[in-house]
């Protein structure tokens, strides 16, 4: 019969375990409920997306996570580890990508990455240092000033500092918000390799074309709640329409205004079925509108995410992992 000890060291363990987590802010004018019991579990090897509007509490979850802030109760786990109970050994495991510029003026990028080296114990690891800073494009900026460099290449070098200690869980928190296609084709292929030799990947994103792409599941939070929590594959398939999109140089009617997504001349609105696609085209005929470059196309990630942001969840029943 194997030993405890034994039995423990082969339990599988998932990458990333949020338990019951809820937070509350508390002020003068009263509380404000951040998260809400969230839980679900991230597994090893795992590229996953976290989806919310603006104050949905991604944020404060990844905060959590990276023991920047403490639950109001819950727990979270990574690979096992309390990030409260054992911080330092949770937060050896994560390299976590921030949303703000955040970076030391007295540096360059090479003493930059060295310097965070150090904080995990990690010593003579020019090679890896190398390898990131080609992957990144930053070869060429090894040896400058980080306040020489470029929004762009500053958000590079962070997520090379995020990667230094070669840890099991990267976490990227809007990684390509304001930045070039260039950088984003030259992350998303770091990234991607990463992923594919074993690493497991938690990605914050508004850019949700990037998630679909790239995401294998996906959890969407509303108001602090869990609300999706699914395969990109199955939140696709369970979408209740295709798209039909055109463009258009008038005021829709009200009645299709209501209902459609509007980005400058392009108009996109939901339909079931031809006999639906019909009763949009019979509309704008009887407005004496005419559509241009009219098409009807699968819903998206996007179609899918603002259908459940519109979903009356107020009595949610509890979403299981």
């Amino acid at each position: 019969m194997a030993s405890p000890d034994k039995l423990k060291s082969t339990t599988y363990m998932p990458a990333i375990s949020f338990r019951s987590v809820s937070k509350t802010y508390r002020s003068a004018r009263g509380e404000l409920k951040a998260l809400d019991s969230v839980s679900f579990d991230i597994e090893q090897g795992e590229f996953f997306g976290l989806l919310g509007p603006n104050g949905a509490g991604k944020t404060t979850l990844i905060s959590i996570l990276a023991g920047l802030s403490r639950p109001s109760s819950g727990a979270v786990f990574v690979h096992g580890c309390d990030v409260q109970v054992d911080y330092a050994q949770a937060r050896r495991q994560l390299g976590v990508v921030p949303q703000e510029l955040v970076f030391d003026p007295f540096f360059s990028v090479r003493e930059a990455l060295r310097i965070q080296s150090g904080y995990f114990g990690v010593r003579h690891n020019d090679d890896w240092i190398d390898e990131m800073l080609s992957s990144l494009g930053l070869t060429d900026k090894a040896d400058a000033n980080m306040r020489q460099l470029s929004g762009g290449m500053k958000r590079r070098v962070l997520v090379a500092q995020a990667l230094v200690h070669k840890p099991p869980v990267i976490v990227l928190d809007e990684p390509t918000a304001g930045v070039d296609v260039e950088l984003r084709q030259t992350l998303w292929q770091f990234i991607a390799k990463l992923n594919k030799q074993g690493h497991t990947v938690l990605l914050t994103t508004h850019y949700l074309e990037e998630a679909e792409a790239l995401c294998s599941r996906i959890a969407m939070l509303k108001q602090g709640r869990v609300v999706a929590l699914d395969r990109t594959s199955e939140l696709l398939r369970a979408a209740h329409s295709n798209v039909l999109r055109f463009k258009i140089d008038s005021e829709l009617p009200p009645a299709l205004a209501a209902r459609a997504r509007v980005t400058g001349r392009i108009v996109q609105l939901p339909a079931r079925d031809a006999l639906e696609i019909e009763s949009h085209l019979s509309a704008l005929r009887e407005a004496g509108l005419h559509a241009e470059d009219v098409e009807i196309r699968k819903a998206d990630l996007e179609d899918v995410f603002l259908e459940v942001m519109a979903a009356d969840h107020s009595a949610l029943a509890a979403v299981n992992p």
